[in-house]
């Protein structure tokens, strides 16, 4: 009898497994059917129709790579991308939204949605009155911006100084979206030249001042400011900003990871380039602690990056007139970090030792 209803169970385990299966190819038929009146209605609808067909594209390629692929593929590409030259805000919206979706993690739409001449509208809309339209745009800029074979195009379509505006006076959602589509575009060395021709650095430094030091903004934003610094006028623009140096060394001390690795290496290329110029300034911003903890806690390339800053920050003229002068006292204090860490028996000690001295030097002063 057990045998019996062992074999009457498997027969039903069977039944159910093939339901389910069945189940499962039926929902697929369904949402593929569902997809194609979807297109149909985008393709050949007009008004009302076309606009909930690109809203359902939207809702459809939210968290699916198959329908991503299935709209790509099946050419919903160009009436979304016709529908962002509609004189119908929300036809733009809803083509922006969806043009978003379809490109999310899905390198061939990049490429496609650029095919299909997007960039033109998406750069009129880039100066849109509407400030969601702004948004969704520079939001679309940002994510074609990661294929690397989008980005000469974008580079020369007039995008750059736009973005830069929207670093400047656009939303903080707005902000971090263009900065990161300006850290894309600048693998290109036209599309940096055309940064720094439009002060890029300064638009960079004024937001890394208004930005928590620690937050994934800042990071970005150092990443991008310590590329500018291999170039003079990226140099420049730190030091007009007033407290933009500032901005930069608090990142050293506060940053991220990442943040603070970058932040050294923007204040090690302006020394290189020219140590009497920029010697004083990053010295006169109390620079030094905050170098002295990368030492030992950054990582490798952060802590290799602040020893040769400390180097460059010491004053090596040993008695003689040197052409680069000093702050009362920052100098002296880059000496004595300098020579504890190069004479200790190892970097950490070194650097213990030192931030004890630095304790008692201000323990004195007060």
């Amino acid at each position: 009898m057990m045998l019996e209803d062992e074999h009457i169970s498997c027969i039903l385990l069977h039944d159910a497994n093939g339901d389910v299966c069945n189940d499962k190819r039926l929902q697929q038929n369904e949402r593929i059917k569902r997809m194609q009146c979807v297109l149909s209605d985008l393709s050949h609808g007009r008004g009302e129709v076309r606009l909930e067909a690109a809203r359902e594209i939207r809702r459809l390629t939210k968290c699916s790579i198959r329908s991503r692929t299935y709209f790509g593929e099946a050419g919903a590409v160009a009436p979304l991308v016709s529908m962002l030259k509609s004189s119908n805000i929300e036809a733009k919206e809803a083509a922006l939204l969806a043009l978003l979706n379809l490109a999310v993690r899905h390198e061939r739409n990049k490429v496609r949605i650029v095919k299909a001449g997007a960039i033109s509208p998406l750069i009129e809309l880039l100066q849109s009155a509407e400030v969601g339209l702004r948004e969704s745009a520079t939001a679309v800029i940002l994510t074609l911006s990661a294929a690397h074979i989008n980005r000469s195009i974008i580079g020369t379509s007039g995008a750059i100084p736009l973005l830069i505006k929207i670093v400047i006076s656009g939303s903080i959602q707005s902000k971090v979206d263009a900065v990161i589509a300006l850290l894309n575009l600048s693998t290109l060395f036209d599309n940096t030249s055309q940064m720094l021709a439009a002060d890029a650095g300064v638009a960079l430094t004024l937001l890394l001042k208004d930005s928590a030091k620690s937050s994934k903004v800042a990071e970005k934003v150092m990443s991008l400011l310590e590329l500018l610094s291999k170039y003079e006028e990226g140099r420049r623009s730190v030091l007009r900003e007033n407290g933009g140096l500032l901005a930069i060394v608090e990142v050293l001390e506060e940053g991220s990871v990442q943040g603070r690795e970058h932040a050294v290496g923007t204040l090690l290329t302006m020394c290189q380039s020219n140590r009497c110029k920029y010697r004083e300034a990053i010295l006169e911003e109390g620079v030094i602690p905050g170098l002295l903890e990368l030492t030992v806690q950054g990582t490798p390339s952060a802590q290799d990056k602040a020893k040769k800053l400390l180097e460059l920050l010491r004053d090596s003229s040993k008695g003689q007139r040197s052409s680069c002068p000093s702050p009362p006292g920052s100098a002296m204090l880059a000496n004595i970090v300098y020579e504890i860490i190069a004479h200790a028996e190892n970097a950490e000690a070194g650097t213990e030792t030192a931030r004890r001295v630095l304790s008692e030097m201000v323990q004195l002063r007060r």
